[in-house]
C-alpha cells in the first residue's frame, strides 16, 4: 500500500552523464574566460559601467563566494581599457592665500614635465636676478637715478645754505643726514670755538637756529620728498628689473599653458611673489644662517624660503594607458578622501602644500573604485565622506575633526578637485535593503543593482563551463588535470551544494577548494591526473574536518542520551527532522516530537513558544495546524480541546515551519489514538488545507536520520517522508541509495496530510461524507468522534451543573419569600417567589448559575459565540 509513495533509487540523485563530457582530461579543454551563470548580473554591471549620467553607481549584491569580486574586476578592467587615462593633479603654493593651495590639472604625463620646467626656471631665476642687479645696465640705471637725486637735492641744499648764511649757518651732509653748522667769520665754527661761546652768544645762536628751522621747513619737506621719490624709483627699478626677468623666462610657460586658467593664475602670483622677495634672489639665496647648539635642528632659512616654489605632484598618471581601476582594501576616511600630514619642528606641528596626500578617490578619479560595503560602513565617517563627494562631484580634503563638528586648529584648505568616478559597492542583499530604505542619498547615487545568483541551470552549456573552469585553475595554478569521471563528481557536488538536481551552485569558491584538495590527494596517491576517487576522498575529508559536533550528537544518540525510537509504534509521538550545524557545515538532527490532547478550550499550546525557544515562523506553523483542524473537523461543531506540542530535548531554540506537518501527524495520532510508526521520520510544511509544502535542507535531514538509524540498526522499516516538491532537490549519497536499493531504507514523497498519515499509521485517512462524517474507522473518523466526545460534558460536569441549578433555585425562592410585599405585580407570583417564567429554560429547568467556590467549566469569556453553543450543548 505504501509502495505508491516510495521513491525509486534513480530519483534520489542525478548522476552526471559522462557522455556530456567529450574529453578524457581537462588538459584537452580551453580554459574558461567568461563568467558562468550570472548573465543577469553581468548585464547590469556592464550597463552601469557604460552609463555616464550622475547617480548610476553600482551596487553588486549576492552571496559570498559567487565570484562577485572577480567578475567586477574583470568587467571594470575591460571598461577601463576603453577610456583614456585621467589628468595629472598638482598642488602649488597660493602666494596670495597660503592656506588655500591651488589645484592644477594637466593631461597625463605633463605634470612631471611642468614640475621639471618650473624647477629649472626657479633655479635659473635665482642666478639671473642676482646677475641682473650686479650688471652694467642696472648699475647705469641706478647711477642715473642717483645722479638725478643728487642734483635735485643739491639744488635744495644750495637754497638751504643761501638762507642759512643769513642766520650764520651752513648745511653739510654726514652719516646722520643733513645738519646745520654755525659759522664764525663765514667759516664753519670749530668745536673749541663752539664750547667757548658765551652764554649770550649761545642763546643768540640758538635763537637764530630756531628761526632758520622755521624758514627752511618747506625746503626740508622738499628734500624728504626727493628722498622718497628716489627710494620709490629705486624700488620701481628693482621691480621692473625683476619682473622683466621673471616674465621673460616664464613667457614660454604662459604661451604653453594659456588655456589652463589655474596655471596662468599661479604664474601671475609667482611673478608677484618673486618681485616682493627680490632681496632673496639678489643674494642668490644666500644669507646668514643660525649658529649655536640648535643650529643643527633648525632648517636652513634659504632652503626653507625657496620651498615655497616647490610643486606637489599630487596624482601622477604618467605612463597610464587607460582609466584606473582601484580596489579599496582599507577605506578609512583619510585613505578615501586624502589628508594633510604634519612635521614636528621643535615641538611645533607644521605643514604646507607639499604635505597634502591623495586618497583612493583621487587615485581612481577618471576611472573606477571598487569598495566592499562591510569595510566602508564600519569606518567612521568614511561613508558620509564618500556620499558628500559623489553629491558635490568634487573631492574636498578636510580634517576628520571638522566632520565631527569639533573645533579644529587652523590648517590648510586645499582647493577641491573635480570628481569623475564610478563607484562599485560590493555587499549582500541585507545591506542593500538597509541602505535603500534608510539612506536617501544611497537611492540617488546607486541606481544600478547587480544581483548575483546562487545557482544556475544544469544544462550542457554550464556543465561545459564548469569543466573549462576546472581546466582554467589547472593551467593557472599548476594543478594536475582532472579526468572525465572526476569532473563528473565535481558537477554532482555542485548540484548537491545547490540542493537541486536541475541546478548547479554558483558558489565557485567551494568548487575551487574542492579542486585544490582533490589535487592534493592525487599528489599523495602519486597519480598523474585527478580521478573521481580523489574527489571523493577530498569530500570525505572536508566533512571529517568539520563534523565534530555531528559526531558528538550521534554519540549521544548511540548512548541513549537523546531519546529516539526508530522502531515500533507509539501514539502521539513522531520523529521530526531539523538542520543544525556550525560554520560552513550543516547536518540533520532527528528530534522526538510529542503531543498530548485532552478536554479543554485552550486550543493548541506550543510549549516551545511558551518557553520562548521558538521563532515566529515556527509559531505560525503551529497556528496553521489550528486552522487545519477547524477547517477539517469544526464545520458543524465547536472545536473544544487542549493540545500541547513539544520538541523533546531541544534546548537551543527552533524556527521554521518545516515540522508543521510532523506536528500535525502526531496530533492526529493522539486524537485518533492510532499509533504512529517510529521508524519513519517526517519533514514538510503544511497549509490550512492539508497540502504539503516544500522545505529546505532535505538532503541534510535525510542523511542525519539515516546515520542515526544505521547506529541503532537498519531493520528494513526505516525511512523518511518528504514533500513531493523536494524530490528534485535530492542529491543523496551512494550509501543511502544502496540502502534504498537493498530495501533497508525508504524515501517517501507525499502531496498532502492524507497520504502522510496513511504511511505512518497504515490506515487510510478517510473520506468526508455530506453529513460531515468520515469513512468508518478511518483516521479522520476516529479524530472526528474524539472531538465529538470532547465537547460533551463529563459525568462530573453534569453533576456539578445539576447541583448548581438546585442551589440557584433555592436561593431565588428564599429571596422571593423575603420580598413578597414588594414583588412585581406583573412578573411576581404574588407569594414573594422570585421565580418567573423567564427563569425557566426550554427544558423546564431554572438556570442554577455557578456553584460557589467552584471554577467555571471551560467558559472563556473572549468567545461569546462558542460560549452560547456550549450552554446549549450542556442543556
Amino acid at each position: 500500500m505504501m509502495r505508491k509513495y516510495e521513491l525509486e533509487p534513480h530519483q534520489l540523485t542525478r548522476a552526471c552523464d559522462l557522455n556530456c563530457l567529450p574529453f578524457e582530461t581537462t588538459e584537452e579543454l580551453e580554459p574558461l574566460k567568461a563568467i558562468m551563470g550570472q548573465d543577469r548580473a553581468v548585464e547590469a554591471v556592464k550597463f552601469g559601467l557604460k552609463m555616464k549620467r550622475k547617480g548610476y553607481n553600482i551596487y553588486v549584491g549576492g552571496s559570498w563566494g559567487t565570484g562577485r569580486n572577480s567578475l567586477v574586476r574583470h568587467l571594470s578592467d575591460a571598461a577601463a581599457k576603453l577610456r583614456t587615462p585621467p589628468k595629472d593633479w598638482l598642488y602649488v603654493n597660493n602666494f596670495k592665500v597660503a592656506r588655500t593651495p591651488i589645484a592644477i590639472g594637466l593631461p597625463p604625463g605633463e605634470g612631471k614635465e611642468f614640475i621639471k620646467s618650473m624647477g629649472f626656471i626657479i633655479s635659473f631665476l635665482k642666478k639671473e636676478i642676482s646677475n641682473a642687479f650686479s650688471g652694467k645696465d642696472y648699475e647705469n640705471d641706478r647711477a642715473g637715478l642717483l645722479q638725478e637725486y643728487s642734483e635735485n637735492t643739491q639744488v635744495i641744499i644750495d637754497e638751504l645754505n643761501e638762507i642759512g648764511e643769513k642766520y650764520g649757518f651752513r648745511f653739510a651732509q654726514n652719516e646722520r643726514g643733513l645738519i646745520s653748522i654755525p659759522l664764525k667769520n663765514n667759516e664753519p665754527m670749530t668745536e673749541e670755538e663752539y664750547r667757548n661761546l658765551t652764554e649770550e652768544d649761545f642763546e643768540k645762536l640758538k635763537s637764530e637756529s630756531a628761526r632758520l628751522s622755521i624758514e627752511t621747513s618747506d625746503l626740508f619737506n622738499r628734500l624728504r620728498g626727493a628722498e622718497e621719490q628716489f627710494r620709490q624709483k629705486m624700488l620701481d627699478l628693482d621691480a621692473k628689473t625683476g619682473r622683466g626677468i621673471a616674465t621673460f623666462h616664464l613667457s614660454e610657460m604662459f604661451d604653453k599653458y594659456r588655456d589652463n586658467d589655474a596655471i596662468v593664475q599661479y604664474l601671475n602670483f609667482l611673478i608677484d611673489d618673486i618681485v616682493e622677495n627680490l632681496e632673496r634672489f639678489k643674494n642668490d639665496g644666500g644669507e646668514e644662517q643660525a649658529t649655536g647648539p640648535l643650529a643643527a635642528l633648525m632648517p636652513r632659512s634659504s632652503e626653507s624660503f625657496f620651498d615655497r616654489y616647490a610643486i606637489n605632484q599630487f596624482v601622477n598618471n604618467d605612463g597610464k594607458e587607460h582609466a584606473p581601476v582601484v580596489f579599496a582594501s582599507n577605506p578609512t576616511y583619510y585613505n578615501l578622501l586624502g589628508g594633510i600630514e604634519y612635521k614636528n619642528e621643535l615641538g611645533v606641528l607644521k605643514t604646507d602644500f607639499t604635505m597634502i596626500k591623495p586618497g583612493l578617490l583621487h587615485e581612481a578619479n577618471g576611472g573606477y573604485l571598487i569598495v566592499l560595503a562591510k569595510d566602508i560602513l564600519t569606518m567612521p565617517y568614511a561613508w558620509k565622506g564618500l556620499m558628500r563627494a559623489l553629491l558635490d562631484d568634487e573631492i574636498t580634503i578636510e580634517s576628520l575633526g571638522s566632520q565631527m563638528g569639533a573645533i579644529v586648529s587652523t590648517t590648510l584648505k586645499p582647493q577641491p578637485i573635480p570628481l569623475d568616478v564610478k563607484i562599485i559597492l560590493i555587499g549582500d542583499q541585507y545591506t542593500y535593503q538597509l541602505l535603500y530604505y534608510y539612506d536617501e542619498e544611497f537611492r540617488k547615487l546607486f541606481k544600478v543593482m547587480a544581483d548575483f545568483d546562487i545557482e544556475m541551470d544544469r544544462n550542457e552549456d554550464n556543465i561545459d563551463k564548469i569543466a573549462r573552469f576546472i581546466a582554467k585553475h589547472c593551467h593557472e595554478d599548476g594543478l594536475r588535470h582532472f579526468s572525465r569521471c572526476a569532473v563528473g563528481r565535481v558537477i554532482e557536488q555542485s548540484s548537491r551544494l545547490a540542493d537541486d538536481q536541475n541546478k548547479l551552485s554558483s558558489h565557485l569558491n567551494k568548487l575551487v577548494d574542492l579542486i585544490y584538495e582533490a589535487d592534493s590527494w592525487a599528489d599523495e596517491d602519486g597519480a598523474e591526473i585527478v580521478e573521481s576517487k580523489h574527489v571523493d576522498i577530498a569530500l570525505e575529508m572536508i566533512e571529517k574536518r568539520n563534523n565534530k559536533i555531528e559526531e558528538k550528537v550521534l554519540e549521544m544518540f548511540e548512548n541513549g542520551d537523546y531519546l529516539l525510537d526508530v522502531s515500533g509504534e507509539k501514539i502521539g509521538e513522531i520523529n521530526g527532522l531539523a538542520v543544525t550545524g556550525s560554520g560552513q557545515y550543516q547536518f540533520g538532527k532527528p528530534t522526538k516530537i510529542t503531543v498530548s490532547t485532552y478536554r479543554g478550550r485552550a486550543g493548541i499550546i506550543n510549549i516551545e513558544r511558551e518557553a520562548r525557544t521558538s521563532g515566529a515562523i515556527h509559531d505560525k506553523g503551529v497556528m496553521i495546524i489550528s486552522g487545519y483542524l477547524g477547517h477539517k473537523f469544526a464545520q458543524d461543531k465547536p472545536l473544544a480541546l487542549t493540545a500541547s506540542i513539544v520538541f523533546e530535548q531541544l534546548y537551543s531554540g527552533i524556527d521554521g515551519d518545516s515540522a508543521s506537518s510532523t506536528e500535525l501527524y502526531a496530533l492526529l495520532s493522539s486524537l485518533s489514538e492510532i499509533p504512529i510508526r517510529q521508524s519513519v521520520a517526517v519533514t514538510g510544511s503544511v497549509n490550512q488545507r492539508g497540502e504539503i509544502q516544500p522545505i529546505g535542507g532535505v538532503n541534510e535531514k535525510i542523511h542525519g536520520y539515516f546515520k542515526v538509524c544505521k547506529l541503532k540498526g537498519l531493520n528494513g522499516e526505516q525511512g523518511v517522508i518528504i514533500p513531493h516538491q523536494n524530490v528534485k532537490n535530492l542529491m543523496l549519497s551512494e550509501e543511502i541509495i544502496d540502502a534504498v536499493k537493498a530495501g533497508t531504507f525508504h524515501i517517501y514523497s507525499v502531496h498532502n496530510i492524507d497520504e502522510g498519515i496513511e504511511i505512518l499509521t497504515g490506515i487510510q485517512a478517510g473520506t468526508m461524507y455530506p453529513d460531515g462524517s468520515y469513512t468508518k474507522d478511518s483516521v479522520y473518523d476516529r479524530v472526528n468522534r474524539k472531538l465529538q466526545e470532547l465537547i460533551k460534558p463529563s459525568p462530573a460536569e453534569l453533576e456539578a451543573l445539576r447541583v448548581s441549578k438546585a442551589i440557584k433555585a433555592e436561593d431565588e425562592e428564599k429571596e422571593g419569600a423575603g420580598n413578597g410585599k414588594d414583588s412585581d405585580p406583573v412578573n411576581g407570583n404574588g407569594n414573594g417567589s422570585g421565580s418567573g417564567k423567564d427563569d425557566i429554560n426550554e427544558d423546564g429547568e431554572g438556570d442554577p448559575g455557578p456553584i460557589p467556590g467552584q471554577l467555571p467549566i471551560e467558559e472563556p469569556v473572549e468567545d461569546e459565540d462558542e460560549e452560547d453553543e456550549e450552554d446549549k450543548s450542556l442543556k
